[in-house]
Formats: structure tokens, C-alpha cells, sequence
């Protein structure tokens, strides 16, 4: 699977050169800077986007130290749809598994390591892997979750109306309803117990939220912040991974580990897949969730629709999606020298393709800064492309649809109650917090 205060509609593209005047914005030879996590902590920066899309698709972007991190060598900035496409789609010349698939450069004794992960290989050894999980993470499976994500979609908002979020009285859906209701669906997916729901949740928080100073990193004996994926900071997670394993071998039952247990699956391998699956199958829905109303406070026509139930929630999910991605990029890096928008990329540059940005390309959706709940077709690459795209997109948008019909039939409307609190992260799209107040039906 493989997170606005300022709120974004078509009108504010129309302030782009105040916005890109203002200090700081800018990165190499003036081209707007989309590297720095702390932008994003105000929400998609649309109007550097825009900049690039329209004058710059494949624009050279400074890898600053900030926030601690030091500084890296720079990389390619893809923000066309079309060009995000054929990188994502492009294993042969954009590769997953040289540099792997985080902006900032691992530390080379831990590339081996990083590599051994499904997301960060290429066809054909990808394909092995991807085939033997893809047995486990069958639709039928995941299609059995509906009741139990429904069922706890619904006592998660009764609880939620029970504790005081009654008529108009302001609450936070995050840390009611979506943060849970993420989570837990997890558990039942993988076969975690619900009790232990804890330990993945830390667990996701120090990988996706390393960059958000609510997140302090780690730090290694000479003061620099240590890597969330090294081999020492995921070892409690992997030795809890062995041992589930070993318990579902022993006591087998409908869940995605008791199906990897029993694969051909090396250890290592097993381990791996637990991580990649612990962290992006908890956060693209646990971003999503609350994106996506926060997208529906953000269009007042297109909500009333929602709520007045005119509108099909297949498309409206995928819709709100587009306008909110969980994955704000991913990163390749170029095998051979070669050509994007007629920019030469050289072999062994980075290039970071922003789904963000491709979301919103004027060349592949009409009127981009509108949510039209039944748009179609809806091409976005909220879920990836290619080899790679997202191996649990059919649970992601089942819980998502499940989410949002059950909050309609428990909501004539909502309204913001204060601005979103943001994850600082130019990866993930996270929302930490989103006071609201709904109006209950009765």
C-alpha cells in the first residue's frame, strides 16, 4: 500500500507569483522548493505545484539539512501526471530498488537491509514476492472485513456521540472515529490481536512520523537522528512479526499472516512484509479518512450533495482520493542515462515523482481544484502506478466507502470546528487532528 488550515480552491492558484515571492520559497535557481516537510505542514503548497507543472515538470530541487536531517544530493521533482505515470510505470529506467524509495539516501550499510522489502525491488524478483502475498490478499478475504468495518465503523461513532460529541458540540473525528477505525481494522486483517493494536500504532508513528517534531528522532552516539528503517530501530517490530508467525503456524486462522506463515516466504522475507504491511496498510487509511472530510468541508455544495445522499460513494471515495492523497511522493532512482519532458536525467540521479502534484494536473483532470463527487473517469495515482501500485487499494477503498456511508447515515452535515492539525512530513499526507461538529441524525 504502497496524510487544509489554508484551504485550497481554484480561485488561490491565481496568487502564485505573491506566493512564490515570499521568503524561503524558493529552491534551486528560483524554481519553487517541494522538498521541505515543513511546507506541508499548511496543506498541498498548490500553488508551488502549479508553478512546476506549468514551467518546470522536471525541475532540480536542493536536499537541505533541516529538522536534523542532513543534507543530500538533490534530486528531480516530477509533478505532471503524465510524466508520474511513466516513472512509476518504468521499472527498466526509474528503479525502486538502487536508492530505494525515500527522498533522503539510506545509509549505505543499510541499503542490503531496506532492499530485502517488496517496495524496494524491481521486476522480476518484485514479482515473486508480490504474487506470494497476493495470494493472501485476496479480494474474497478482504471483501469479508465489510461486516466487521461496518460494525466497528458504528460503535465507533455511537461512541463517539455517547461521549459528549452530541449536537454541535466540537470533537476531534481523528481521535474518535478514523484513528481507531484504521487500526483496528488492521488488526483483523493481519491477525494481530486487538490488545497489541499499541505496539503498531508506535510502530507506524516512528516510521511515518519521523520528520513531525511531535515525533523526536532517535539519535545515535554522535547526535545525528537514526534512520525509523534501519535494522536497529525495527528489531522489536521483526521479533514480534517471528513470533506471531510462529503462533499462527500453530494456530492458523482467516487472516493475512496465518496465509504468509504457511507461503514459501523466507523469515526475512515474512519479516519484511509484516512492516510494509503494518505501516502503509494503518496510515493510507488513517490519512484518508479524515482527508476526505476535510475535503467535504472544503466544498460546501458538493457535501450537501453528500450528506443528502445524491451522490454514489464508489466514485465520491475515489474523488476524495484524488483531492486527498494519502502518499504525498515516492522516490526512484534513474538506471541509465535517459530523458523525462525533454530534461536529461542522468543514471544514479534521484527522481521523486509527487502524486500530490500529478492529482491535480489540468492536462488529465478538468477544473482539478473542484471535488466533483462523480467525476469519471478518474484517473489519479493516489494508489501508484505500474509495477508497484498498491497491493491493498481494494481494502483501502472498502473501508474507506464503508467509513463514509456509515458516518451518512449518522450525519445530516458537518462543519469545521478549528484547522486541521498536520503531520510534517513530505511523504505522507497525515492529518493528526480535525475538531468538527456534526449534526446527528435522529
Amino acid at each position: 500500500m504502497e496524510h487544509i488550515a489554508d484551504r485550497h480552491h481554484s480561485t488561490e492558484t491565481s496568487h502564485i507569483p505573491d506566493a512564490l515571492g515570499a521568503p524561503g520559497l524558493r529552491g534551486v535557481r528560483g524554481i519553487p522548493d517541494v522538498f521541505d516537510p515543513r511546507i506541508y505542514a499548511a496543506g498541498i503548497p498548490h500553488d508551488r505545484f502549479r508553478a512546476l507543472r506549468d514551467h518546470y515538470p522536471v525541475a532540480r530541487q536542493n536536499e537541505d539539512e533541516v529538522l536534523g536531517w542532513p543534507a543530500g544530493p538533490g534530486f528531480w521533482a516530477v509533478t505532471r501526471h503524465a510524466d508520474v505515470v511513466r516513472v512509476l510505470k518504468d521499472a527498466a529506467d526509474f528503479s525502486s530498488y538502487l536508492g530505494a524509495t525515500q527522498i533522503r539516501d539510506p545509509d549505505p550499510a543499510d541499503l542490503p537491509f531496506i532492499r530485502r522489502m517488496m517496495l524496494n525491488q524491481d521486476p522480476p524478483h518484485h514479482g515473486r514476492l508480490r504474487r506470494l502475498v497476493s495470494r493472501a490478499f485476496t479480494p474474497a478475504r478482504i471483501d469479508r472485513f465489510a461486516v466487521t468495518a461496518r460494525q466497528r465503523a458504528r460503535e465507533l461513532l455511537a461512541h463517539a456521540r455517547e461521549s459528549g460529541a452530541d449536537q454541535g458540540r466540537e470533537f476531534d473525528v481523528v481521535r474518535a472515529v478514523t484513528d481507531d477505525y484504521a487500526l483496528l481494522n488492521l488488526t483483523d486483517l493481519l491477525g494481530v490481536p486487538a490488545s497489541d493494536r499499541g505496539l503498531l500504532l508506535a510502530w507506524t508513528e516512528r516510521v511515518i512520523a519521523y520528520q513531525d517534531p511531535d515525533e523526536p528522532p532517535v539519535l545515535d552516539a554522535d547526535g545525528r537522528p537514526v534512520n525509523p528503517r534501519s535494522p536497529a530501530m525495527l528489531a522489536e517490530m521483526f521479533g514480534y512479526a517471528r513470533e506471531l508467525a510462529a503462533h499462527k503456524r500453530a494456530h492458523p486462522a482467516d487472516d493475512i499472516i496465518s496465509v504468509l506463515a504457511a507461503s514459501e516466504l523466507r523469515d526475512a522475507e515474512l519479516e519484511m512484509f509484516f512492516f510494509l504491511l503494518t505501516v502503509a496498510g494503518n496510515d493510507t487509511v488513517r490519512s484518508a479518512a479524515p482527508g476526505g472530510l476535510l475535503a467535504l468541508a472544503d466544498h460546501p455544495a458538493e457535501s450537501r450533495a453528500w450528506w443528502a445522499g445524491q451522490v454514489a460513494a464508489d466514485p465520491a471515495v475515489d474523488e476524495l482520493l484524488r483531492v486527498h492523497p494519502p502518499v504525498l511522493s515516492f522516490r526512484r532512482t534513474a538506471t541509465r542515462d535517459t530523458e523525462l519532458s525533454g530534461v536529461p536525467i542522468a543514471a544514479g540521479d534521484k527522481v521523486v515523482v509527487f502524486h500530490a502534484s500529478a492529482n491535480y494536473d489540468e492536462r488529465a483532470f478538468a477544473d482539478p481544484y473542484r471535488l466533483d463527487l462523480t467525476r469519471t473517469p478518474n484517473p489519479h495515482v493516489s494508489f501508484g502506478d505500474g509495477p508497484h501500485v498498491c497491493l491493498g487499494a481494494h481494502f483501502a477503498r472498502l473501508q474507506l466507502r464503508v467509513l463514509h456511508e456509515e458516518m451518512r447515515e449518522s450525519w445530516q452535515g458537518l462543519e469545521l470546528a478549528g484547522p486541521p492539525r498536520r503531520l510534517v512530513s513530505n511523504f505522507i499526507n497525515g492529518v493528526k487532528s480535525l475538531p468538527v461538529r456534526v449534526t446527528w441524525r435522529s
